[in-house]
């Protein structure tokens, strides 16, 4: 047995399906599966290959699919997020939609047999899901008021659509980037406060001066999974800010990742197949190196120190735009959930009072820009702004969940109405002084990024009174914006029934909060 083969032999379930067709391939299937249901499906391309098109079988509503899309730097319009939300409203059994940590739109409910009509729709608009999910690269999150914020450095838009483009071969499928050994986030960001949580990306660049020019800083390796939470590390690279610079870099480091997946042995434990592996078992010099080689040319080091000085901003409310005489308005969508009705009003409201551009943030929110300084009461009086409130509660403001078990299969509890819930009953029960952070995920692979809140909870199943219940483990000291760090598990086991009063009791404690009566 050759070297080769002997570790062929040793790759994980996974990889093995991976190597026998890859999940580009089905692209020729989708009208097939459509004509004989989801059932006749075989259990491979239904269970993984679709995710290479952001169809994901959920067996908690079988028949019933979730469709992740991608939204580069959260950017939405009105025509599209119309076509959203008619495919919701049409063909979405249960009617919603969530708004993803990584500025992305999850449409949940739809049918197979739908999809090629959907796919339609999408296209029609300029919409994707190609490459959205599994071993892929996600969506690539930048800043949300790119090009309108008047502390901006770098208007990030074009280069995120042309990386995008790198990515997924316009849209098409882009079969050197399909077959990465795990999942993949890149990020961009153009402003001085960080929000896109570079420290939790498999790629990060952050602004930065070196000799009077600006560029971007790269940070690599950071992940959060459910066995291992690390940082992302500085490359010792400074990139000038333009896109091909951008696009060349990631690319070089996404084919590296990729073609050493097999002979460093990511491909055979998947518990271990982040990039930050493959950096730890080579070393940042190899590493670096391997990147120069790839490039064709040296790189230069990184510059002293990046220009993030802000603390991070949730853009909520009305702000002033770089273009004098308009404002944007930051929206907050509770625990990023929507109903077409919703949709369809988002969309009615940004071409009433703006251009039409609608922008999806980290923090499960959105943002209306270019609203004329004279229109911004109006707009602030209609009635979509009760429910999406510009000012809401403290604890509610800054809440953040993932989908939780009501559609995820991974999910070990429900997130999103119990963490609302918390929410508001504690808002009304305690004064507290400044925002504070809480994230929810319904499961130890962290889509609700709890690590980077003040206070993260982590579903878990426990044992209370002989009966299996549903509980969660307590994450505490995440910081996000300038010094951003990754928070520890301080205490594991918290029974959900018994958590409000222990979410209380920290708050007092921690955040100086205070009873109201």
């Amino acid at each position: 047995m050759t070297l080769a083969t002997e570790k062929t032999a040793k790759l994980n379930k996974i990889e093995k399906s991976k190597a026998e067709k890859d999940g580009l391939a089905i692209k020729d299937e989708l009208e097939h599966f459509a004509k004989i249901g989801w059932e006749a499906i075989d259990e491979t391309d239904l269970t993984l290959r679709l995710k290479w098109f952001g169809i994901f079988f959920r067996p908690v509503t079988p028949g019933k699919f979730m469709l992740r899309l991608r939204t580069p730097n959260g950017y939405l319009d009105s025509e599209k997020m119309r076509v959203l939300a008619e495919i919701v409203q049409r063909y979405g059994d249960d009617g919603s939609a969530d708004i993803t940590t990584r500025q992305n739109i999850q449409l949940r409910g739809v049918r197979i047999e739908d999809i090629p009509e959907i796919f339609r729709k999408l296209q029609a608009v300029g919409m994707t899901s190609i490459q959205s999910g599994f071993d892929n690269v996600r969506n690539l999150t930048g800043s949300p008021v790119a090009g309108i914020d008047p502390e901006e450095l770098i208007d990030t838009r074009e280069m995120m659509q042309k990386l995008q483009d790198a990515i997924t071969n316009y849209g098409e499928g882009n079969s050197a980037f399909s077959n990465l050994p795990r999942k993949f986030n890149i990020a961009i960001e153009g402003g001085r406060d960080n929000s896109i949580h570079a420290e939790i990306n498999d790629i990060a660049f952050t602004p930065a001066y070196k000799n009077g020019e600006l560029g971007f800083n790269v940070l690599v390796g950071g992940y959060l999974s459910a066995q291992r939470q690390v940082a992302a590390i500085p490359l010792n690279v400074w990139v000038p800010a333009k896109y091909q610079d951008v696009i060349a870099l990631s690319c070089a480091i996404l084919t590296i990742y990729t073609e050493n997946g097999l002979q460093e042995g990511l491909r055979v434990n998947r518990t271990k197949a982040r990039l930050m592996w493959l950096i730890d078992k080579w070393g940042m010099e190899k590493f670096r190196s391997q990147v120069e080689k790839e490039l064709g040319k040296e790189l230069g080091t990184a510059a002293p120190e990046d220009e993030t000085t802000m603390d991070k901003r949730d853009f909520l409310g009305v702000h002033p735009q770089k273009q004098e005489g308009y404002s944007y308005i930051g929206l907050h969508v509770p625990v990023g959930r929507l109903s077409a009705e919703n949709m369809f009003e988002l969309a009615r409201l940004a071409e009433v009072y703006g251009n039409g551009e609608i922008r999806a943030t980290v923090e499960q929110n959105f943002i209306i820009p270019h609203i004329k300084n004279e229109n911004v009461e109006a707009f602030l009086a209609e009635p979509l702004l009760q429910k999406f409130r510009i000012n809401p509660s403290t604890l509610v403001r800054s809440l953040v969940s993932c989908t939780g078990s009501q559609y995820c299969n991974f999910a070990l509890v429900e997130t999103k109405q119990r963490a609302l819930k918390f929410a508001q009953e504690l808002d009304q029960e305690l004064e507290i002084p400044d925002r504070v952070r809480i994230h929810w995920t319904g499961c130890p692979n962290s889509c609700g990024q709890p690590q980077v809140a003040d206070i993260g909870f982590i579903g878990t199943k426990l044992r209370k009174d002989g009966k299996t219940v549903e509980g969660v483990d307590l994450c505490m000291g995440g910081k996000v914006g300038k010094d951003a760090h990754i928070g520890k598990v301080v205490q594991k086991g918290i029974p959900c029934d018994d958590l409000k009063p222990v979410l209380r009791e920290l708050l007092i404690e921690n955040f100086g909060a205070k009873a109201k009566n």
